[in-house]
């Protein structure tokens, strides 16, 4: 596909429903007692692996658009499906599953694309095996055979919200407490939601206690705009000259907004504005303005708020003036693709200064870069960071495979070229 260039970038758009929120609404109102009904739901194919998953589990579960509906059949509800599980590309779908399954009465298998197959579920299936799971194979296809839980004390190695997520949905059906010790904070939804439901869930600053729970109440919930493709659009406003663009009902939960405090630390002009909050999420109106970037030095805990950002902060990096350097950020080598290498090599491509390093990269801003035929390695966050690069670039790019945005954000070159004005 040929990268369309756009001149500046005005108006106001919204992004589609936050991912991490709609993967763990559907899996929750699964295992509640009652309808959950569930408004701006992500419709990418992530989240609709997630519902296809629960459905060969026999919950009954319809889409209209961005509203769906879960019938939960409670805790210990779920059926045996009758075939193996398949979670397409989506890690978050393939790690939370196996929380979930591990302490029912039936067993199961779980695979999915070739990406997923590639990547490490040890550090899932290590903590939950201490709890008593049974868990054959380190790397998709897992099987998995249910069985009875104990709680279990257990410090995180590094910090995910899979990994926390996954252990705290098992310690649901684990007998006594099951605590886990973050080192540093990483994104909450989990934690919020089931607090709503009526778990039996406590948080006392990096400590998260759970202990087996009868039953869960169903959600009424409204998912507010995911700031993971705000991202994309907050770079593209604040490096592309005459712009101004205003995402309107952002998620900006304080474990995700690591992409804001970066881009303020730049010297990027941001307001939020109309503050909110629904089923214990922060919203807000988030408007980005041209701006002069500095470099800067991004690491330590503020990583876990924006890893997934990663890649766009680079492109901002790219047009900041002076050095950035991104480290401690060894997670990104084992998302859908290794991030590290996978930005390094091509902006390479059109000539920046960049070079990569055991734990993230360094980036030396401000020199004109040209045009190039990028590869996006099927990553969804690939293809829409390398889209805003390519656009103060000089001459033509490419990119070798768009649909792969569809993972997060269906829409998003269509929203993207809308603020060409």
């Amino acid at each position: 596909m040929d990268i369309k260039k756009i001149k500046k970038a005005r108006g106001t758009i919204k992004v589609p429903g936050d991912k991490s929120i709609s993967h763990r609404a559907v899996m929750l109102g699964a295992l509640a007692d009652g309808i959950t009904s569930i408004t701006g739901f992500l419709n990418g194919a992530d989240c609709l692996s997630t519902i296809d998953c629960f459905r060969k589990m026999g919950i009954d579960i319809t889409i209209d658009n961005n509203k769906v509906i879960v019938c939960g059949k409670g805790l210990y509800g779920l059926k045996k499906p009758s075939q193996t599980l398949y979670t397409g590309n989506s890690g978050t779908t393939t790690r939370l599953l196996c929380g979930i399954l591990a302490g029912q009465r039936f067993d199961t298998s779980i695979t999915g694309d070739a990406s997923i197959q590639k990547r490490p579920m040890d550090r899932v299936t290590k903590p939950l095996t201490l709890m008593g799971a049974k868990i054959v194979n380190d790397r998709c296809p897992l099987y998995i055979t249910g069985t009875q839980l104990h709680g279990i004390d257990y410090t995180m190695p590094v910090a995910s919200a899979q990994v926390k997520t996954a252990l705290i949905l098992a310690g649901l059906y684990a007998e006594g407490k099951t605590t886990i010790h973050e080192l540093e904070k990483s994104r909450d939804h989990t934690e919020l939601m089931l607090t709503s439901m009526g778990a039996k869930l406590s948080v006392d600053s990096l400590d998260i206690t759970v202990e087996k729970t009868s039953s869960l109440q169903p959600l009424k919930a409204d998912i507010p705009g995911d700031i993971s493709s705000a991202a994309f659009f907050m770079v593209l406003g604040a490096i592309m000259p005459n712009s101004e663009i205003t995402i309107t009902n952002v998620g900006i939960n304080p474990t995700r907004t690591g992409i804001i405090d970066v881009l303020k630390d730049m010297g990027a002009d941001i307001t939020i504005e109309n503050i909110h909050y629904s089923a214990g999420e922060s919203i807000a109106d988030i408007t980005v303005r041209s701006s002069v970037l500095q470099g800067t030095e991004i690491g330590g805990d503020i990583i876990p708020k924006l890893i997934d950002e990663l890649p766009v902060i680079a492109v901002a990096a790219v047009f900041a003036d002076g050095e950035t350097i991104i480290k401690d950020a060894q997670e990104l080598k084992v998302k859908e693709t290794n991030r590290i290498r996978a930005v390094v090599d091509e902006f390479q491509k059109c000539g920046v200064d960049i070079t990569e390093t055991d734990d993230g990269m360094i980036i030396n801003g401000g020199k004109t870069i040209h045009g190039a035929d990028f590869k996006t390695y099927g990553d969804h966050r690939m293809a829409m960071s390398l889209t805003v690069l390519a656009q103060l670039a000089d001459g033509s790019s490419t990119l070798d495979d768009n649909d792969c945005a569809r993972v997060s954000y269906p829409s998003f070159f269509d929203d993207f070229y809308k603020l060409d004005k």
